[in-house]
């Protein structure tokens, strides 16, 4: 059954380089948008006004500049990101877009500017709770009872990965059919909540991006991790959609659609967190060397 659901997509199978959603131009000097009361929800298109895309380094990190005009927030903060591989990463949203700028397009600005301007006004702890707040509705830990070909499909499938996540984490993680949900032991999160303190704000940013886009935690951390492909990890987060899909049928380009965005999301979101997490992984290495 998962074979033919593997099957159904093969069409499009290939991980989308395309970028991710954001805010971010303005008519002046600062590039600026008006920005929403909790979270950013990009502008819809405008005309591209800018010819070039390049990346300067300046005192607080890496900065974006649209033609010789600095890229801002929408709460017009200096657009700066922490790395130069995010900063190319971004720059490289801005400058794929044609005569038509699609902000939602561009996930990893968007991201930034999450980041940088913090709309909700959330610490790192909060962050931290709002991403272990995901295990209590994961996706992969809600089981049916019937139909048995839908049972055993997501036992096949989802049962590997608790297990991993389990061994990984020296945790325990159970499934449940009730409405309820599992019962999650507050070791579990303790020990969860002490690994995702290693990451920095930004990157948890990206995590709690992840883990909505795949409405499971569990999945995220495979992601994180690399125990998981996007495209696994999507599929995952999809099973029982893509198993009614295989019995009813496929609704013309819709489901396509839908499965193409969520890879990109995901896919924005997880390069988002490695990107952030990159300059401090590295001088870590090197500290232990």
């Amino acid at each position: 059954m998962w074979r033919s659901c593997h099957r159904l997509r093969d069409g499009g199978r290939r991980l989308l380089n395309r970028p991710a959603g954001g805010p971010s131009a303005s008519k002046s000097p600062g590039l600026t948008i008006p920005s929403p009361a909790r979270a950013y929800a990009p502008p819809t298109e405008r005309k591209r006004f800018y010819q070039n895309v390049s990346i300067t380094q300046g005192e607080g990190g890496f900065e974006i500049n649209l033609d010789h005009r600095k890229l801002k927030t929408p709460q017009a903060k200096l657009f700066t990101v922490p790395s130069e591989a995010l900063a190319i990463a971004v720059a490289t949203e801005w400058d794929s877009q044609q005569d038509t700028i699609k902000y939602y397009t561009m996930h990893l600005t968007t991201l930034c500017n999450t980041s940088l301007d913090n709309p909700t006004q959330r610490n790192k702890d909060q962050l931290i709770r709002a991403a272990v707040k995901f295990l209590d509705t994961d996706t992969i830990c809600y089981r049916v009872e019937e139909p048995e070909t839908l049972v055993e499909l997501q036992r096949n499938e989802w049962d590997p990965i608790i297990e991993w996540a389990e061994k990984r984490y020296g945790v325990e993680i159970s499934s449940s059919t009730s409405i309820m949900g599992p019962s999650i032991p507050a070791k579990t999160r303790e020990v969860l909540v002490s690994h995702l303190a290693s990451y920095n704000t930004w990157a948890l940013q990206g995590i709690e991006f992840v883990a909505a886009q795949l409405k499971s935690m569990v999945l995220t951390l495979g992601l994180i991790d690399l125990r998981l492909t996007v495209e696994q990890a999507v599929l995952l987060s999809r099973l029982e959609e893509e198993y009614q899909i295989q019995k009813w049928g496929n609704i013309e380009w819709a489901h396509d659609y839908e499965l193409q965005e969520l890879r990109a999301r995901t896919a924005a979101g997880t390069l988002f967190v490695h990107l952030c997490s990159e300059s401090s992984t590295v001088k870590h290495k090197l500290l232990k060397e």
